[in-house]
């Protein structure tokens, strides 16, 4: 591992969003000193601002430009860069908005290109499990997913390919311009501070909330997409940040490596997992024609375990319990108990929508953020 030189430029693109947010705290947490973050959507749209931190909001801070990428890092020679800035969001998002997934491959790109130029000394690009093949997923009882199993290609449609194109060009940027590139591929991330509302949130925060709704209107209910059989494995938020930092700081590690727990579960057992949090059963109501992504996906830890010694380790029901606590606070906050009727928004609803699908964003109570974090007030700080 790398020495840590607290004073060494650090630059989180996508700062302002559900991972980005989590690992600008961290930097900061470990006294660095010079953080960067970036992000297109405003401030207070931000699921976490730190006041210790550059943060770099709206215009600016959208890396679809050239000069703004080149802009983040002019005279931050030598910095860590982690890109993590991307168009996304749940599967009822990636499976309704192919192009606007791919449209990412330019973010990707451009932060090579300003990266070769400056000279960095880590680029770290946050990759998916979704490059994995979907002959290798069609069965539930997945066998879990090694690295090799990404080719021969057929990731997810989209989304997929854009991680999987982006992984092969910072690896070509790697072996011809000797740019230290490093790229871990994510298995489903979740914890507080993330989506949970409005269309791109992952199942673990869409389940929470649909179980805190059911227990707070009293309606006892729950809609599941598909039949609930599909599985999956679900990393907590700070497995994710120590596997990306261990990572990015690796001497002598190069390739695409999975990182994400290997703790498989069903849809109907992510269920069951929250129903118990909440103290709350409910009847089951399965929507078959919603989107479901593959059969199944499992994250073979084998080499992430052999080249670090670790793996993610954290309980799902452990995890849950604290998103749980989080996403009720947040929930409690715009609707309070039983006072509203929580209308779902589900993408696969408005296909062909001229207004492109887009989702009512979700709410950032200034209660949620972290004491030496966010708040719009507390965004005005070192902000440019």
């Amino acid at each position: 591992m790398s020495r840590i030189d607290r004073n060494q430029p650090i630059i989180v693109c996508g700062g302002g969003g559900f991972i980005g947010g989590h690992l600008v705290s961290e930097m900061l947490k470990r006294g660095h000193t010079h953080v960067v973050s970036v992000d297109k959507k405003p401030l207070d749209e931000w699921y976490q601002v730190h006041r210790a931190a550059t943060n770099i909001g709206g215009a600016r801070g959208d890396l679809m430009s050239m000069d703004n990428c080149r802009r983040v890092l002019k005279g931050r020679a030598g910095a860590k860069v982690y890109q993590l800035a991307a168009d996304m969001g749940g599967m009822g998002f990636i499976e309704t908005h192919k192009a606007e997934c791919m449209l990412s491959v330019m973010i990707n790109t451009q932060m090579l290109v300003a990266a070769k130029e400056v000279g960095v000394d880590r680029f770290f690009y946050a990759s998916s499990a979704c490059v994995y093949n979907a002959d290798k997923q069609r069965d539930a009882n997945v066998t879990a997913l090694k690295e090799a199993d990404a080719y021969p290609a057929m990731p997810e449609d989209g989304y997929g390919w854009e991680k999987l194109f982006s992984e092969r060009m910072g690896r070509h940027f790697r072996e011809d311009f000797a740019l230290p590139f490093r790229v871990a591929r994510f298995h489903n991330v979740y914890g507080p501070f993330g989506t949970w509302e409005g269309g791109r949130e992952k199942a673990p925060a869409a389940i929470c909330r649909k179980v805190m709704n059911a227990k707070h209107t009293g309606k006892l209910e729950i809609e599941i997409w598909g039949d609930g059989s599909q599985t999956r494995s679900f990393m907590y938020i700070t497995d994710c940040v120590k596997g990306i930092q261990m990572i990015t700081d690796s001497k002598t590690f190069f390739e695409p490596i999975n990182l994400g727990s290997s703790e498989l579960v069903s849809i109907n057992q992510l269920v069951s997992i929250a129903e118990n949090i909440a103290g709350v059963k409910l009847q089951r109501k399965y929507k078959l024609d919603a989107p479901k992504g593959v059969a199944g996906r499992n994250s073979d830890n084998t080499m992430i375990q052999e080249v670090f010694g670790w793996e993610p380790d954290t309980k799902l029901r452990d995890g849950m319990a604290k998103t749980y606590e989080w996403i009720e606070g947040e929930y409690l906050a715009k609707y309070g108990s039983g006072k509203k009727s929580f209308v779902e928004f589900n993408y696969h609803d408005c296909k062909g929508d001229g207004a492109s699908g887009t989702a009512k964003k979700s709410p950032r109570a200034k209660a949620s953020a972290p004491k030496k974090a966010s708040g719009k007030k507390k965004a005005k700080a070192k902000t440019r």
